[in-house]
């Protein structure tokens, strides 16, 4: 059924995937039309921009087959809206929430907004339940918090896409008998990378609680836009309409980005750093500040946006907008995956702003921070042996420091390189505190309370191996 009846036959100019009308001030921001062309099929299309004068709608689909003088705009909806079901847990999408799977449509249970729930911000609850991904230097030293946005930082080649797919389907709340569901959506990926996701969920049995949407390399730039809101809008609804805890992993933000660029481009807007549109802050502030949990609901959102970062460069436009909205980082190292070690977690420049309120008593282990703090102190100091090695040679070094670079080099070896293996949050400090008694004498933990070192120093060195 049609909402309206009006058609606009006023298209008076196309540029890329943008049809400018005149005439069209009656549409609102957002709407979903239908474009008609001469041949009587038609194609999908957003208004972008409405002023007096003209309506900017951008093209959803291919732009091949357009006519200025025969081609006719009609509203479909008036905001952009996507049908959900809990039924979409274990289906494929694409990037504006089309069935892929050749398992037919799906029977939506409501017809919601991809603008996202309003969340006023006194009804939000402060994020304190601690999520295990089982890896160490995530759960050890930057702990993820229910309800958080803890983006990764990678770079060209580094295995951001594996990790990912290792968090999926490790990713757990202890202790909890909730429901728990992952809501995975794809940005300009490669056929390839598809591929690699759906095999790895179905493999791993992670597909049965997953939600995934894929909008390819080859799909409209438009769509990338979208992809986002609709797998935010399905989170949403699963978690604060049907309880349940839900992670959503975004990648690759820098795809996302580029698409605004195109489109601020293709519109003529006046660009801000590096090309990109001046309101991108705004605009990723729209995505990632619908994670959280909200007074009164059981549900949660919890976020893990995964960037590349253009050249390496963590003060690139999209890194540094993402790291002022978002509660820390996740950051990939090249060195550390040119010497083989997986994951490889630059430990030193992440950080996770909502830990203290993740870990500690009743939550991971008493002693978590103090341990965190020690692991992050030997193996920064450790780091800058390196460099001083690098210009008096190792021979110059005291026999403490020698203790400190062989700290450095087995955390890389033993603690960071875990591989794919699944480490509980048990294994992760005990691994900590057996480097730590293996290495260094009791009194270079000045970071630990000494009933800590009493209790665990030297205490667990015969489980190193199980946990390794």
């Amino acid at each position: 059924m049609e909402l309206a009846t009006r058609y606009y036959k006023s298209v008076n100019y196309i540029s890329g995937p943008l049809l400018f009308v005149e005439g069209a001030k009656d549409l609102s921001y957002g709407a979903l039309v239908d474009i008609w062309l001469p041949d009587g099929s038609k194609r999908g299309g957003q208004a972008i921009d409405v002023s007096e004068r003209f309506a900017v709608i951008q093209i959803l689909e291919e732009t091949r087959g357009l006519d200025l003088a025969n081609t006719s705009i009609s509203l479909r909806e008036h905001v952009a809206k996507i049908g959900v079901s809990k039924e979409m847990i274990g289906r494929r999408f694409n990037g504006i929430g089309d069935p892929v799977d050749g398992l037919g449509p799906i029977v939506p249970e409501k017809r919601l907004a991809l603008t996202g729930l309003p969340m006023n911000p006194t009804a939000r609850e402060k994020p304190e339940e601690f999520i295990q991904t089982g890896i160490s230097t995530i759960d050890g030293l930057n702990t993820l918090v229910r309800g958080q946005k803890l983006p990764i930082f990678s770079g060209a080649g580094l295995p951001a896409n594996e990790i990912a797919a290792q968090i999926v389907r490790q990713a757990k709340v202890l202790g909890e008998a909730e429901e728990f569901a992952v809501v995975f959506a794809a940005m300009g990926i490669t056929m390839r990378e598809a591929s690699f996701f759906i095999k790895d969920f179905e493999e791993q049995g992670a597909l049965s609680k997953t939600v995934i949407f894929l909008n390819l390399a080859d799909d409209p730039t438009i769509e990338r836009l979208l992809t986002p809101r609709c797998a935010l809008t399905v989170a949403e609804y699963l978690a604060y309409e049907h309880d349940y805890q839900v992670l959503v992993v975004l990648t690759d933000m820098t795809n996302y980005c580029e698409a605004l660029r195109e489109i601020g481009t293709a519109r003529e807007e006046i660009p801000g750093r590096r090309g990109y549109p001046g309101y991108m802050y705004t605009d990723l502030a729209t995505l990632y500040e619908r994670a959280g949990k909200v007074k009164g609901r059981k549900g949660s959102i919890t976020q893990i946006p995964i960037l590349t970062m253009p050249d390496d460069d963590i003060t690139h436009p999209i890194p540094d907008l993402t790291g002022y909205i978002t509660e820390g980082q996740i950051v990939l190292s090249r060195q550390l995956h040119r010497s083989g070690v997986y994951p490889p977690v630059d430990a030193p420049r992440c950080l996770s702003r909502l830990m203290n309120s993740g870990i500690g008593d009743g939550k991971t282990r008493v002693e978590h921070r103090e341990l965190a703090n020690q692991l992050y102190a030997a193996y920064a100091n450790g780091r800058d042996l390196r460099k001083l090695v690098a210009i008096i040679g190792e021979e110059a070094l005291t026999d403490l420091d020698k203790k400190y670079l062989k700290f450095a080099e087995d955390f890389e070896k033993i603690f960071v390189n875990q591989g794919v293996t699944n480490r509980s949050i048990s294994d992760t400090l005990n691994l900590g505190w057996n480097l730590l008694s293996k290495h260094l004498p009791k009194t270079e933990l000045r970071r630990v309370q000494k009933k800590h070192i009493d209790q665990y120093y030297g205490k667990l060195m015969d489980e190193m191996t199980n946990v390794q």
